[in-house]
C-alpha cells in the first residue's frame, strides 16, 4: 500500500472526530492503527470509507463555504450580516472584488482537496488488498471514486484548472501543474461510470446518505452537461440523465419534502448529505448561519438574503397566486417563518432564506448551529431539468417538454398536498401551465428561468449561470456587481496557500 505514515496519520487524527453520512460513525473509534495494520479488516476499512464523506457536511459553515461561491456570487442573494465588516471576504465575493486570501476561496479549496485526500487514502488502501473482503474492496473503491468525482466536480466548477491528485502523495509529490478543465472533467467521467458499475441501486434506509448506482450516474449526467469539450455532451448528458429516471426515482408531491428534516428518505433523493443532531458535530450549522438576526427570535447570523431579482423569477397564476416554491424558499411580508410571524425588517432586502431552516420548535436558539435539515447534492428534479436542456440544446426541443412539464406540474399540484400555502387545495387558475413550444431560443429561456425557481438556494446558481456563457453572466451579474468580468471571474482565483506550496501550480 502506498500509505505515507505521516498522511495516514493526519487520516486517524479525523476519524476520531466522528462525521460523515452512515449511522456507524455514532459510534467511537476504538484501538490504535498503524500504516501496516489499519486496513487489515472490513471494520478499519470501513472507517476510512465513511471518512470520505465527511467533507460533504456543512457542520461548519465557514469550512464548507461553496453556499459562498455557488450562491453568494449570483444575482439570487446578497451577503446580509450585522455590517460590511461582518465577514468582509463573503462580500468581496458578492462583489466581485476576490483576492487568492479570500476566506470563502481558500475553505472550499481546502475543504474539497480534503475530501478527495480521503478518497485517495481509501482507492490506495483497498485496491488490491487481500486483507478485506471482495465486497468491501469493490463497494469501498466505488463509493471513493464516486465522493472523488463529486469533490473534483466542485472544485473545477469553482476554480477551473486544476490540479489532479488520484492517488496519497507526499507534500512534494503533490507539486503538480494545474491541468485543463477539460481533463478534469474526463477524470469526473471516468469515476463516475466506474463506481455506477459497482454500486447498488438502493441502501438500506440506516445507510442514508451512502453512494447509489442513480447518485453516480445522476453526477454523470450533470458532468455531462458541463462539459462542452466533450462531443456529443448534450446527447450523453441527456441519455444518462433518462437512465437515472428509471431507476425508479419520482417527484415528491410537496416540493417542501426535500428540505424539510422529516422527509429526508423520499423518492426524490437522488445523493443527500445527512445531517444529524447529538455531540460529533454532524449537525447542520447552516441553520443558524441563514436564520434571521436579533430581534428576530431565531438569533440567527442573518446571513444569505434572497435577492428582489429572485423573487421576480417566481412565474404567478391568472389571480396573483405565485409559484408555490417562492414560499417554500423565501420568507416574505406577510407569510409566516415557520412558526413565526415574519418580518421584513429581519432583512436588509426585505426577505430571507427558508432553505437549510428550521422552525424553533425542531431546533431551539440555543441549538441552533446544529439543524438535521439534509443538503441534497443531487434530486431527481435537478436531472429532469437536466435531460429538458440538453435535449433542447441538441435539438429535440419537442422532446424536452416531457421533463420540463414534469417538473412543472408537481410544482403546481404541491397546492393539492399543501393547502397551507394558499388555504385551498385548488391549483389556481394559470399556475405553471405545461409548456407548449418548441421553439430552442424561446424554450432555452425557459428552462433557465425554470432552473433558477426549482433549485434556488440550493448553491447552484453561479454555475449555472458562468455555463450559460458571456451574455447571459453580465446581464444577470452586473446591476448587483459592476466588478463582474466574465473572462476574469468565470473562476475563483486558486488560493493563495496553494500557489504558495505549489511551484509548479502554473507550469
Amino acid at each position: 500500500m502506498k500509505i505515507k505514515n505521516i498522511l495516514l496519520f493526519l487520516l486517524l487524527s479525523v476519524l476520531f472526530t466522528g462525521a460523515a453520512c452512515k449511522k456507524i460513525l455514532n459510534q467511537p473509534v476504538l484501538g490504535n492503527y498503524t500504516p501496516g495494520n489499519f486496513f487489515t479488516s472490513d471494520a478499519n476499512a470501513q472507517l476510512a470509507v465513511n471518512d470520505a464523506y465527511k467533507y460533504l457536511a456543512f457542520n461548519s459553515g465557514a469550512t464548507n463555504a461553496i453556499w459562498v461561491l455557488g450562491d453568494l456570487a449570483s444575482d439570487d442573494v446578497v451577503k446580509g450580516g450585522s455590517s460590511i465588516g461582518d465577514q468582509p471576504d463573503y462580500q468581496a465575493v458578492n462583489q466581485f472584488d476576490i483576492l487568492p486570501t479570500n476566506a470563502a476561496v481558500e475553505a472550499v479549496w481546502q475543504n474539497y482537496y480534503n475530501g478527495v485526500f480521503a478518497c485517495n487514502v481509501v482507492t490506495d488502501g483497498l485496491t488490491g488488498n487481500s486483507a478485506v473482503s471482495a465486497t468491501m474492496q469493490q463497494q469501498g473503491i466505488a463509493q471513493a471514486r464516486f465522493l472523488r468525482a463529486y469533490y473534483y466536480f466542485i472544485l473545477t466548477l469553482c476554480y477551473g484548472n486544476i490540479p489532479l491528485h488520484l492517488t496519497v502523495q507526499t507534500a512534494t509529490e503533490a507539486q503538480t501543474p494545474a491541468l485543463a478543465q477539460d481533463t478534469i472533467f474526463t477524470q469526473i467521467e471516468n469515476d463516475c461510470i466506474a463506481a455506477a458499475a459497482v454500486l447498488p441501486q438502493t441502501v438500506p434506509a440506516t445507510q442514508l446518505g451512502v453512494a447509489t448506482q442513480g447518485a453516480a450516474l445522476a453526477l454523470l449526467a450533470k458532468t455531462y452537461l458541463f462539459h462542452s469539450d466533450l462531443a456529443n455532451h448534450y446527447t450523453l448528458a441527456a441519455q444518462t440523465a433518462q437512465q437515472v429516471a428509471a431507476l425508479g426515482y419520482s417527484l415528491t408531491n410537496i416540493y417542501w419534502d426535500n428540505f424539510n428534516a422529516n422527509t429526508k428518505a423520499n423518492t426524490e433523493e437522488i445523493f443527500t448529505v445527512n445531517h444529524i443532531a447529538g455531540t460529533l458535530g454532524l449537525g447542520n450549522e447552516l441553520n443558524v448561519w441563514f436564520a434571521p438576526r436579533s430581534p428576530a427570535p431565531t438569533d440567527g447570523y442573518g446571513f444569505f438574503l434572497p435577492t428582489q431579482s429572485l423573487v421576480n423569477n417566481y412565474e404567478t397564476a391568472t389571480d396573483g397566486t405565485p409559484d408555490p416554491r417562492l414560499d417554500y424558499t423565501i420568507a416574505r411580508s406577510g407569510h409566516p417563518y415557520f412558526d413565526l410571524a415574519y418580518d421584513s425588517t429581519w432583512s436588509s432586502t426585505n426577505y430571507n432564506c427558508k432553505k437549510m431552516c428550521q422552525p424553533l420548535s425542531e431546533v431551539p436558539a440555543a441549538t441552533k448551529n446544529v439543524g438535521t435539515v439534509n443538503y441534497e447534492a443531487l434530486r431527481l428534479s435537478d436531472i429532469l431539468l437536466v435531460e429538458a436542456e440538453a435535449l433542447n440544446e441538441s435539438g429535440q426541443s419537442a422532446a424536452a417538454l416531457a421533463p420540463l412539464n414534469q417538473v412543472r406540474e408537481r410544482a403546481r399540484n404541491t397546492a393539492k398536498y399543501d393547502s397551507s400555502l394558499t388555504g385551498s387545495s385548488t391549483v389556481p387558475a394559470g399556475l405553471l401551465p405545461d409548456i407548449t413550444i418548441t421553439d430552442q431560443t424561446q424554450l432555452r429561456a425557459i428552462i433557465q428561468r425554470e432552473r433558477r425557481s426549482e433549485l434556488a438556494l440550493e448553491f447552484h446558481r453561479f454555475f449555472d449561470i458562468i455555463r450559460y456563457g458571456s451574455a447571459y453572466a453580465t446581464a444577470a451579474l452586473t446591476p448587483g456587481a459592476p466588478n463582474f468580468n466574465y473572462a476574469t471571474n468565470k473562476w475563483f482565483p486558486i488560493p493563495q496557500s496553494e500557489r504558495d506550496a505549489n511551484p509548479n501550480l502554473f507550469k
